[in-house]
């Protein structure tokens, strides 16, 4: 089977709040022939892991790289380490995928009244534009 899990299914499997949930979601990512991860779901899940679970941004790295590391899953590989560097960095997980999308699609500036994802893209040589309430 080939499915695509959504952000339900990699919060069960990483959280462990539900004994039941938590064993059906492991077992379909471990049997599934390929796991395709759209960055939505990779987005929400480190959102409902950070505000709803209040994980820490290192659990939360640990639990990115075991999902991405396994041999059946894909991802947009680029894109995901964009948002792992700005997760590293302090900054948010969607900011760094956001911006290396956008460029990707013809958005060369990275344009938003967040300051700490401005410097974030900055640093990382991404062209960018604070803008100011």
């Amino acid at each position: 089977m080939r499915v695509t899990a959504d952000t339900n299914i990699l919060v069960r499997a990483a959280i462990d709040d539900d004994p039941k949930q938590t064993q059906r979601a492991r077992d379909i990512l471990r049997e599934a022939e390929l796991v395709a991860l759209p960055l939505p779901v990779l987005c929400e899940f480190v959102w409902v892991a950070r505000r709803g679970y209040r994980r820490t941004p290192q659990a939360i790295l640990t639990s990115l790289h075991s999902l991405i590391s396994a041999s059946n899953v894909v991802v947009d590989q680029p894109a995901v380490e964009a948002g792992l560097v700005a997760l590293e960095a302090g900054g948010d997980f969607a900011d760094g995928v956001i911006a290396f999308s956008g460029r990707q699609i013809g958005g060369m500036v990275f344009a938003s009244f967040d300051r700490r994802a401005v410097e974030l893209v900055a640093a990382s040589g991404g062209e960018t534009r604070l803008l100011e309430a």
